[in-house]
């Protein structure tokens, strides 16, 4: 039972049973961040759903090759595929820094924030900048299978052609060539160069001005943005591999050019299933930093912000990310975040219970044993029903009920026999920590230990000397006399800051 998986493929738009390609072996691919600017909070669950179902294939016995790419380069402004500037380039010239300063800087946070929230590291992070020989190959490929054609040094992929003889361009994300035609701008720079308003760039012709570049056959220019991941996902999960994930908002154009390039290269699509997790609402309404509704990880941890009346930990948002299915769209308010942290301690609590209370011994199977071990099955079945994390969280919270209810008295050991017991204790534990990836904050270490503790006042205190840094003195100090009131001093030397408690 606990390895039969149906997931929801976003290609064939139905529920599908989960057949790897390679018995026990799974290659997941998963688009990362274009590292630009901070991670935001959207970014964060996306990459929060995937570690969930990362861990759980992981703990049903599958060998998973796990590879989440960083885009450092080709990834235009407005997400456009000719014309505008490199996303990247504008930074650095915004904060003049090189490029790769801009690309560390905001990789270093993007890393720093995924072990905030305790997501596991992939097997393989590639960057784009470090393949460009392979896409390169690809675009050629491409152009040898009679699907891309060269114009004044830029490459474009030859949509209508791919699509009438393939059949399969628009599957993916519904879309059609009659769609694309309506919504193409003729505004763009270089729109006129192709020969069809849907088509795309592979390699774009670099002007003098753009920082990042490379000589290739065509031009001195760079890879389109949907190349990258085409040359990474083939290059180290095989031209077909298991699962390709992404947030809902890369189905098109990412996504679905991604397939056309494959199939333009490999004469396949490179994934058996699509993934996507859906979008982070606040409020109700779409995030925008344009109308004030958006908020910050960092923000959210200092409480500095108006859209909330506290400060929130890392695992308490993790907890609220896992009461939403990845499918659906999760709405964060105060309310929401308030009753999360209420159900992430009440299930810490009833842990430490569970694990505190021994077993009498001489029990018999009763009612209750058969109940405990009906709520077992059933928090996998939940998750082997496409993942549904609010589902699998909801049986463990009856059996929250049975463990209270077995240390209160109003239940009895006689009818739990020690087995089940042993086994809740055990279940109980993979499910918290191994499958949904949360810890025990409660339980943090101070600051003479490793732990979650550690990391956060790692994170606020790396605000703090940015503060000081740009000389904004009323965020330093907020931030230092927050945490004097949380009695945690702060002390400022040469080789930075040192907290203490107490």
């Amino acid at each position: 039972m606990k390895n039969t998986i149906k997931l929801y493929n976003s290609l064939s738009r139905k529920k599908e049973v989960f057949e790897p390609i390679n018995e026990g072996f799974v290659g997941m691919y998963v688009c990362g961040p274009t590292v630009y600017s901070d991670v935001h909070l959207g970014n964060c669950r996306t990459f929060v759903s995937f570690d969930i179902i990362y861990r759980y294939l992981v703990h049903l016995g599958h060998k998973v090759r796990y590879v989440r790419n960083i885009t450092d380069v080709g990834h235009l402004v407005g997400d456009v595929d000719t014309g505008g500037e490199d996303k990247i380039a504008k930074r650095a010239r915004l904060e003049k820094l090189e490029p790769m300063e801009v690309v560390q800087k905001y990789m270093n946070g993007f890393h720093d924030m995924m072990k905030i929230f305790n997501v596991l590291p992939p097997s393989i992070e590639p960057r784009a900048t470090g393949h460009i020989p392979e896409q390169i190959k690809m675009v050629q490929d491409i152009i040898d299978n009679g699907f891309a054609y060269e114009q004044n040094g830029s490459v474009y992929f030859d949509t209508p052609k791919f699509a009438k003889e393939s059949g399969v361009y628009g599957a993916l994300s519904g879309r059609k060539i009659e769609d694309l035609i309506a919504e193409s701008r003729d505004d763009l720079k270089n729109q006129g160069e192709k020969k069809h308003p849907s088509d795309f760039a592979i390699w774009i012709k670099a002007d003098p001005t753009h920082l990042m570049h490379w000589d290739s056959p065509w031009s001195v220019g760079f890879p389109g943005w949907h190349l990258e991941c085409s040359v990474m996902s083939t290059k180290y999960l095989g031209e077909k591999f298991d699962i390709h994930g992404g947030g809902n908002d890369l189905k098109f154009p990412h996504h679905e050019n991604e397939v056309a390039q494959n199939h333009g290269a490999c004469g396949h699509a490179p994934a058996k299933y699509w993934l996507h997790g859906n979008m982070l609402l606040m409020n109700g309404r779409k995030m925008a930093k344009s109308d004030g509704n958006t908020i910050t990880p960092e923000q959210l941890f200092t409480g500095d912000s108006p859209h909330i009346s506290k400060s929130y930990s890392p695992m308490v948002l993790r907890f609220f990310m896992l009461q939403s299915h990845y499918r659906s769209t999760l709405d964060l308010t105060d309310d929401a975040l308030l009753a999360a942290e209420k159900g992430y301690r009440r299930l810490m609590e009833a842990n430490q219970t569970l694990q505190g209370l021994n077993h009498p011994g001489n029990a018999g199977e009763g009612d209750l044993d058969k109940e405990i071990n009906q709520l077992i099955t059933q928090a996998y079945e939940e998750m082997n029903d496409d993942f549904n994390t609010p589902k699998a969280l909801a049986r463990l919270f009856e059996l929250v009920s049975k463990v209270n209810g077995l240390k209160g008295g109003q239940l009895s050991f006689g009818e739990v026999t020690e087995a089940t017991w042993n086994n809740l204790k055990t279940t109980f534990q993979i499910f918290i920590y191994n499958i949904f990836g949360l810890q025990d904050e409660m339980a943090a270490s101070d600051s003479n230990g490793n732990g979650v503790l550690d990391g956060l006042m790692n994170l606020i205190l790396d605000m703090r000397q940015t503060a000081r840094v740009n000389k904004d003195w009323g965020t330093s100090d907020k931030i230092r006399d927050a945490l004097k009131e949380l009695e945690i001093k702060v002390k400022d030397g040469k080789e930075g800051s040192t907290w203490t408690v107490g």
